[in-house]
């Protein structure tokens, strides 16, 4: 299964009742360079995944753990729909929630843009 459909459907059970994915991607709260330069065990013990669920009307900041982020475990934030998510530059983008600050890697820019254009839409 495709890493996108996994955080999908792990996300499911954070729903409500006919809410709508409109998009899905990754994060994480650790910075890249923190692994370079302390090495990957430290990076290991202070990054936390997060999965962004965009729906119609919010969205979700999840957290994943430590290990993937293929899986949901609970809810850390959530965002007003009119929240602009991008657009990504560079090989990271950084959006803030709360007092984190979630990179983005420039694989899900695409999902950061169709997040931005249904929020327009809508």
């Amino acid at each position: 299964m495709a890493l996108r459909d996994s955080m999908r459907d792990s996300a499911a059970q954070y729903l409500q009742p006919g809410e709508t994915v409109q998009a899905v991607f990754g994060a994480q709260t650790a910075s890249q360079w923190l692994a370079a330069i302390t090495g990957i065990f430290v990076f290991l013990g202070l990054n936390r995944y997060r999965i962004f669920v965009v729906t119609p009307a919010r969205v979700l900041v999840l957290d994943a753990g430590k290990v993937s982020m293929k899986k949901a475990r609970g809810v850390v934030a959530e965002l007003p729909r009119s929240t602009r998510l991008g657009p990504g530059s560079g090989l990271w983008h950084v959006i803030p929630v709360g007092d984190e600050k979630l990179r983005v890697h420039r694989r899900f820019f695409k999902d950061l843009e169709t997040a931005d254009q249904e929020a327009n839409a809508a």
